[in-house]
């Protein structure tokens, strides 16, 4: 099951709830009660959405691990190629 797939399912089970719920199909006294933050759940849905992707993106950039080796490696095949094109007679 693809990542999209499983969002597609979560949303979409989510939602059939929260339509049976200000739909009237199921009646309880707690439901009526609460009916004002029902109504605005999906908005704040998308707020606590959003909140944790930031959350996630911040936490990957900060513990991105840097490859000291590879840019040593990177940088010694530049000055190789420099010193290459030079020797073939480009110069700047």
């Amino acid at each position: 099951m693809t990542k999209l797939l499983e969002w597609i399912s979560v949303i979409s089970a989510v939602f059939a709830v929260w339509y049976s719920l200000i739909g009237g199909y199921v009646r309880h006294p707690l439901i009526e009660k609460y009916m004002n933050i029902i109504l605005v759940s999906p908005i704040l849905f998308v707020i606590l959405f959003g909140l944790y992707a930031v959350t996630v993106v911040l936490y990957r950039v900060f513990t991105f691990n840097n490859c000291e080796q590879a840019a040593k490696e990177l940088q010694q095949e530049i000055i190789e190629a420099k010193k290459d094109l030079h020797d073939k007679g480009l110069r700047w």
